[in-house]
């Protein structure tokens, strides 16, 4: 395809050089990636031909900036793969995939490139490097050794062959996940059915299911997560729990047991071949946590901790739940949401459908984004001249307190058909400065699935997707504030356990009340929340916080559990699920339900052997906010520091190193307790 046919070629003659994502169709992405791979062997070859010694600059700092155009179209076909993939789309992902490994193969196996960079690496004590530069060679030496450059012959063929069957492996297990959540509807056509359920998600359910005459629900989270809270029929809560707690479980088509079984042994053997005892122990090395041992201590200090306040809570539901039904009731998966909102409504008197009409998309949007203008000064003016992969993206030029242009951010707030579940941030393009200096900005993307808006109501969000938005933004300004050299340090490039303390910091604001009072308004009356509602959120924020612990705990032992065997996995997933988070559990186990069979985060997503990082990160952010709140949560020298010492640096420095210069000292779990009252 030439050139002057393919929109993805070339420079983009677009405003701040954007993806023209309005013109680029399917057949575009996979010859634009092979000629983007084609173009950055040969900047490869141009490095590894320099007849003149090796130095940072010719080597490393050439091959961080070679490959620009191979990354402008895989960041294009990625975001729409994840946020609008259509049946081709899909279909050409393991070729693309595949493709993409074999080229970083190519890479990071090719040995006369590597011998460049040790010959730098060999000498970086005498050479005199900012800290800066001294991580880029650390790291780019690091990810040659780690990708298996010194491997033999037969192991570097070995390294080849399962890195490109991990690569399918991967594309596979997510494609199976979307396709089962998306080919399962509850349709209703007895309104009887519908009894507990508020007037929005019942609108919304009937605008969906008109054309089948009912009212339809479906998995996607506006739609399931309501069901599971409000509905009182609970034979269909039960049905809804099933079909969800099955996906890539149904020994069909788009069964992921066998894959996600493959998924395990194939890093495993990876790992192995790199002389590693297993995958976690390759994985954590360069992380925060540094070893299994560390991560298993943390969560088992976290269920010491939590487990107790875990099971009074379930107890507390049961026998709400006894009493409500009045006769004995074992609280079952499909009935938490349900008796926990009920109780949460009856002890604190309030409840998501109380407080959605104070959270309305577009007002909790300009209030975010005004937060971020009180604490570090950027501004966002949208722009509808930006190109967009769906009608329903909105793009915002972001500006610094000096006018200058900062950054470009992407939304992308609703569910749709070939849209992955959950939510999400990416770093379309990177932030770097090139050779002449000039600081190309950063375009980010912040992807969810809110409630649509229904004909006589707008987008209504609960507390809790509010608290998504601020965890993705947070996430957002990481990369929009980022201030590097380099692209391979800029922005979220930052090890797993630290990367989610800019997001999960953010959700501290939401149970203040001063920003509370802000963001929360009615969208008909236009007044302000009041102020013992407030209050109740704050207080109501801690409400079943053990149980909450002890889940993501569940779910860092999932991982960890998979991610520390020695010896391939030919067994039960299901046997393998139940045993290796059965002490973190506090809900009795449903028979014939499996988790890991749609477990995007550890087997198709970057969570491998690094999922404990939410938790990891929870205890610094619980520490980092304490220095808000103890100068005042809009206090601009404390955001001016965390801004520079954290959101701006982006990888450029040891993640400790960067955390004990903005904080004082070492993080504490003492924060996060009191934060959730389990300490005064």
């Amino acid at each position: 395809m030439t050139q002057a046919r393919n929109p993805l070629a070339g420079a983009f003659n677009t405003p701040h050089e954007s993806i023209p994502f309005d013109k680029i169709k399917p057949e575009h992405y996979e010859p634009a990636i092979e000629d983007g791979i084609h173009q950055w062997k040969k900047e490869i070859a141009r490095i590894t031909d320099n007849p003149l010694p090796a130095t940072f600059e010719n080597t490393v700092v050439a091959l961080d900036r070679s490959g620009m155009f191979l990354q402008h179209a895989t960041a294009a076909f990625y975001a729409v793969l994840n946020a609008e993939a259509n049946e081709q789309i899909m279909e050409i992902a393991p070729h693309i995939s595949g493709k993409l490994s074999d080229c970083q193969n190519d890479v990071y196996l090719n040995e006369a490139l590597f011998a460049r960079i040790k010959a730098v690496y060999d000498q970086r004590e005498s050479l005199h490097l900012s800290v800066e530069d001294a991580k880029l060679l650390k790291e780019t030496f690091d990810a040659f050794v780690n990708n298996g450059v010194n491997l033999s012959a037969e192991g570097k063929t070995e390294f080849r062959r399962l890195s490109a069957e991990l690569s399918q492996l991967t594309v596979l297990f997510q494609q199976n996940t979307l396709k089962d959540l998306n080919r399962y509807e509850l349709l209703i056509t007895d309104d009887k059915d519908l009894s507990g359920l508020p007037e929005n998600i019942r609108e919304a359910a009937a605008i969906s299911g008109k054309e089948k005459g009912g009212w339809l629900f479906t998995l996607k989270a506006p739609s399931y997560r309501p069901f599971m809270q409000y509905a009182d029929n609970r034979a269909l809560r039960e049905q809804m729990y099933r079909a969800y707690s099955t996906i890539g479980n149904k020994n069909d088509e788009f069964d992921n047991k066998q894959i996600l079984t493959s998924i395990v042994n194939t890093r495993m053997k990876i790992a192995q071949l790199l002389g590693y005892k297993n995958f976690a122990d390759y994985e954590l090395k360069d992380k925060m946590a540094k070893n299994s041992e560390n991560v298993y201590r943390l969560l088992n200090q976290l269920l010491d901790a939590y487990k107790p306040l875990a099971i009074n809570e379930y107890n507390a539901i049961c026998g709400f739940a006894a009493g409500l039904e009045k006769s004995n009731i074992t609280v079952m998966p499909w009935d938490w949401s349900y008796y926990s909102e009920k109780l949460k409504d009856i002890r604190f008197d309030v409840n998501d459908e109380m407080t959605r009409p104070y959270f309305e998309l577009g007002r909790v949007t300009k209030e975010i984004f005004g937060l971020a203008t009180e604490l570090y000064g950027i501004t966002f003016l949208e722009s509808r001249k930006i190109p967009v992969y769906h009608p329903e993206v909105k793009t915002y030029e972001v500006y610094d307190e000096n006018g200058r242009f900062l950054s470009l951010l992407y939304t992308d707030f609703f569910p749709r058909e070939g849209k992955q579940s959950g939510a999400w941030m990416d770093n379309v393009l990177p932030q770097y400065k090139d050779k002449n200096g000039k600081d190309h900005r950063p375009h980010v993307m912040i992807v969810m699935n809110f409630p649509r808006p229904t004909e006589t109501k707008p987008s209504l969000l609960s507390f809790d997707e509010v608290n998504t938005f601020l965890h993705e933004f947070g996430h957002a300004l990481h990369g929009m504030l980022t201030q590097t050299t380099y692209r391979s340090l800029s922005g979220t490039n930052v090890v797993q356990d630290f990367v989610e303390l800019p997001s999960q910091i953010m959700e501290n604001w939401l149970r203040e009340e001063g920003f509370l009072d802000r963001i929360a308004v009615h969208y008909q009356t236009g007044e302000k929340i009041p102020a013992e509602m407030v209050q109740k959120l704050i207080d109501a924020a801690r409400f079943n916080a053990g149980y909450q612990c002890c889940r993501q705990v569940s779910f860092g032992l999932l991982d960890m559990a998979w991610y520390t065997l020695t010896e391939p996995f030919d067994g039960s997933v299901a046997d393998f699920e139940r045993e290796a988070w059965k002490r973190a559990l506090v809900l009795p186990e449903a028979d014939n339900v499996l988790f890991c069979s749609n477990f995007n985060h550890i087997f198709s997503g970057g969570y491998c052997a690094g999922y404990y990082g939410y938790k990891w990160s929870e205890v610094l952010d619980a520490d980092a906010f304490s220095v808000f709140k103890s100068n005042g949560i809009f206090n601009k020298e404390v955001a001016k520091s965390f801004r520079d010492n954290i959101l701006s640096r982006g990888g450029t420095e040891d993640p400790n190193v960067l955390y004990r210069r903005f904080r004082g000292q070492e993080p504490a779990i003492d924060a996060l307790l009191a934060r959730d009252g389990i300490k005064k």
